[in-house]
């Protein structure tokens, strides 16, 4: 019979307190190898001391327990290591999402950057190569660089030059209940042939208010906020797709702070007031 240690000397061998040892048998994490059936005192084999360590580590990276359980049952090298590798990836995403937060956390506590000048500005009636799709607003950035990467594609399969930068023009359902129309146009001949996705359409023309954004989209709501601010004092708004220009984009650079994007909010055609 397999030495044992009662739940008090497994908790000082494993660094794994009672209450947590008394979760673990509860959801068949770690059962222990005897419970006394008048008592109902808990003992480990010394075997399971291992099994426990490996438990207290993967918890302290914040494993799910239903991952912990895969590794522990598991005898496949290949699936315990496909399992770290999912984790490892959370990990990374989660640490990207904590730095994003720090940045954001010191911009707040920094007096806000001046933001560009505002300009009023007709736009005309434009043939384009488009991608339209209702979207949800989480997943629009990563939409439309796949959109413009799509419609840039087409187009030079055919070897038709584009006439002017990729745009996008997104309908007010998607900032408003987070899922809306979203189209993705790049300025082309008229004369291509539509494949997939990528349709021949001509952009309406419109006066817009514009601004420039530099930099990642991570802050680019300030500028839609000073924006719209110019837009209630000095314009009459139309309730149409806002647009935006990606002057300088991801196919430019990799470097999301040499981003260029102009940001452009549909308005009445008017003089433009003090």
């Amino acid at each position: 019979m397999s030495p044992s240690l009662n739940i008090g000397a497994f908790a000082r061998a494993t660094f794994l307190s009672a209450k947590a040892l008394r979760h673990y048998h509860e959801i068949g994490l770690l059962e222990p190898a005897e419970v006394d059936p008048r008592t109902g005192y808990r003992s480990y084999a010394v075997e399971q001391i291992n099994s426990a360590q490996v438990i207290r580590r993967l918890r302290a990276i914040d494993m799910p327990l239903d991952h912990i359980r895969e590794v522990l049952l598991s005898d496949d090298l290949t699936t315990r290591t496909h399992l770290m590798h999912t984790h490892l990836a959370r990990l990374e995403s989660d640490l990207a999402r904590t730095r994003e937060a720090v940045t954001f956390l010191r911009q707040l506590l920094e007096p806000p950057a001046p933001t560009g000048a505002i300009v009023h500005r007709p736009v005309e009636a434009t043939p384009a190569a488009v991608v339209s799709a209702t979207v949800d607003l989480r997943e629009a950035l990563p939409w439309v660089h796949g959109a413009i990467g799509e419609a840039r594609a087409t187009l030079g399969a055919q070897g038709i030059v584009p006439t002017g930068v990729a745009g996008g023009a997104f309908a007010t359902e998607l900032y408003s209940h987070e899922r809306g129309e979203a189209t993705i146009f790049v300025p082309c001949p008229s004369t291509f042939r539509p494949v997939g996705r990528v349709t021949s359409v001509t952009m309406p023309d419109v006066t817009l208010a514009v601004i420039e954004h530099r930099g990642s989209h991570a802050d680019i709501d300030r500028a839609y906020g000073d924006l719209a601010a110019h837009v209630a004092r000095h314009a009459i708004g139309l309730d149409l797709p806002l647009r935006e220009s990606y002057l300088v984009g991801p196919s430019d650079t990799s470097d999301p702070e040499e981003w260029r994007t102009e940001i452009g909010w549909p308005i009445f055609p008017m003089t433009l007031a003090g």
